[in-house]
């Protein structure tokens, strides 16, 4: 794992990728968040950090890829005192954001009537 300094001291950045298969979740997740404690970059929200990861590996391997374990998850990782960032890409055909605009307009006229 690539090590760098930085102003507010070490920085720790992780790129690795998991197989599109939902049982592939939980051992990167635990391995990863053995780092986060040995580091202690987020000590306060180290729960929180746990939730939003695995929601976001779950949604890439779910709605992204459709389970196909052929297809990868890939994740980009940086750990520094007090801040914790990751990024989490899959190879599903995406979607488009003036359609989710639309819908979500449409939803909202319909909640408020």
């Amino acid at each position: 794992m690539p090590v760098s300094q930085s102003q507010g001291g070490p920085c720790h950045e992780l790129e690795r990728s998991l197989p599109g298969e939902v049982a592939a979740i939980s051992p990167f997740v635990d391995k990863l968040m053995l780092l986060i404690r040995k580091c202690g970059c987020a000590a306060e929200g180290e729960s929180d950090v746990e939730i939003a990861l695995r929601e976001a590996l779950a949604n890439a391997i779910i709605h992204g890829n459709h389970e196909n374990s052929q297809k990868r998850v890939y994740v980009r990782f940086r750990c520094k005192p007090d801040e914790v960032s990751f990024a989490v890409k899959d190879e599903g055909r995406g979607f488009g954001l003036t359609k989710c605009k639309e819908e979500s307009r449409r939803e909202s006229l319909l909640a408020a009537n």
